[in-house]
């Protein structure tokens, strides 16, 4: 049966292909086969160059183009080609291997050397740097998607700072606050992950079958394996990490892993709370020509990007969450129980992507209905009474607090009872006079000036 999309088991080649297209070519088994072609051949270069290794000489300006044009010019036919090798071997890295050999017998003066393809290495030798390319070139997808959303919550933060809105905690009206600083409390706390995203190092090893160099240094003990070792892995944009058992323990994933989980966290409160605000008819949802929001109600434009966003933050917390928790564990000196476990990173941050974009889109669908945010917050002028007690106390009253609370507990206030209550509590006139000027909407204390003020 040939491959169509509908007949793809998972969503993320199926029904969204089109909308990770950008992870495929970085994150798929392509992805990684391309990878691991890289490493070999840039292996095969290093050791090329380390004038201790006579039996190999230096490569030739040519020679080297030739060399890395096999990982620059990996196309679908390299891949299916390695396929094909993996059905005799039944190793993927083995087939790796056997392929990059196969293209340097090709390259003039080269075809008596192509046994240092591969020299001294186990296949996690391969494997761990390739994994850290892959994830470098993920993050490289995802960082403009992430900071792209940052900053279309802070432009919509930045116009409605001064929007007074009713607060709700423990879902109860609650002292006010403005749209905008609500807004920014969420894109600041975004910020702060997406920043230690981008920082985060990509560990690696190039040490041989358990981490001790035993084959390089039988084979050539007069060559500085952990110097050569070191700079091949930071010319690849890594840090060495020299002690390992025969894998690279990946406790730097599950640091990447556990900081995409927080940053996705963070959305997914936001998108609740959105969800939340368009129920309450804070937010309006631009129509869209032709679209249908239920199969039975004509009327409904529901909120399906928030809540399709959710849905993916949920699958991708899942799959970051257990190989945060698996791949730093391993039996001994190696067990394969991670390899099956890390193929699935382009699944997770295929779900981080689809649930960014779905965000990226609601949010370009809204619209701010202030008439309703203000009719709400004028309708509340209960939430003064905390201003006045605290007034009171200022002021010297005697239990502020427990007369506010027998005055307003349970009830919801107009400006009338609000003022009745005032010219209840034996205020300075002038203070009486300063509390009626108070209302709902004015009762934002700094929150404008928090809206604005920013990290970015």
């Amino acid at each position: 049966m040939s491959f169509d999309s509908l007949l793809a088991l998972g969503a993320l080649d199926g029904r969204y292909r089109s909308k990770i297209e950008p992870l495929a070519g970085v994150m798929s088994e392509f992805g990684l086969m391309r990878s691991r072609v890289e490493v070999e051949c840039r292996w095969f270069i290093a050791l090329a160059e380390c004038p201790q290794i006579e039996e190999l000489e230096k490569l030739s300006p040519p020679q080297r183009t030739a060399v890395e044009r096999v990982f620059k010019d990996f196309d679908l036919a390299s891949a299916q080609r390695i396929k094909k090798l993996e059905a005799t071997t039944n190793h993927d890295v083995k087939s790796v291997e056997y392929f990059v050999k196969e293209q340097l017998a090709n390259i003039e003066g080269l075809a008596s050397h192509i046994e240092f393809v591969h020299f001294a290495c186990t296949s996690e030798d391969i494997n761990n740097l390739s994994h850290g390319l892959m994830l470098m070139r993920g993050r490289e997808v995802l960082l403009p998607v992430m900071n792209e959303l940052i900053r279309a919550i802070e432009e919509l933060a930045l116009r409605t700072a001064d929007l007074a809105m009713l607060s709700r905690t423990h879902g109860q009206t609650a002292s006010p606050t403005t749209l905008g600083k609500e807004l920014r409390n969420v894109s600041e706390r975004l910020v702060r992950q997406a920043r230690q995203f981008a920082a985060l190092d990509t560990l690696g090893k190039m040490n041989g079958a358990v981490g001790n160099f035993n084959a390089h240094r039988v084979a050539f003990p007069e060559v500085d394996w952990v110097g050569l070792s070191e700079q091949f892995v930071a010319d690849l944009g890594m840090i060495s990490n020299p002690h390992t058992t025969q894998i690279e323990p990946h406790d730097y994933m599950a640091e990447w892993f556990h900081n995409l989980c927080r940053f996705n966290q963070v959305l997914l409160d936001f998108d609740r709370d959105t969800w939340s605000y368009i129920s309450l008819d804070y937010f309006r949802q631009r129509k869209v020509e032709g679209e249908t929001g239920s199969s039975t109600m004509p009327h409904k434009v529901n909120p399906i990007d928030f809540e399709n966003s959710e849905g993916n933050l949920g699958v991708a917390n899942a799959l970051l969450e257990h190989m945060a928790a698996k791949l730093p564990v391993s039996r001994w000196q190696r067990d394969l129980s991670d390899s099956t476990v890390i193929r699935n990173i382009g699944s997770a941050f295929g779900h981080c992507l689809l649930a960014y974009r779905a965000t990226l889109k609601g949010l370009s669908r809204l619209e701010v209905n202030e008439p309703v945010i203000t009719a709400d917050l004028e309708e509340s002028w209960e939430v003064l009474a905390e201003a006045v007690q605290t007034v009171m106390r200022r002021h010297g009253g005697v239990e502020p607090y427990e007369r506010l609370k027998a005055l307003t507990r349970g009830r919801r206030l107009d400006r009338a009872l609000y003022r009745e209550i005032l010219n209840e509590l034996n205020l300075p006139p002038d203070t009486v006079a300063e509390l009626e000027a108070l209302t709902p909407s004015s009762y934002i204390g700094l929150a404008p000036e928090l809206a604005r003020r920013g990290t970015v």
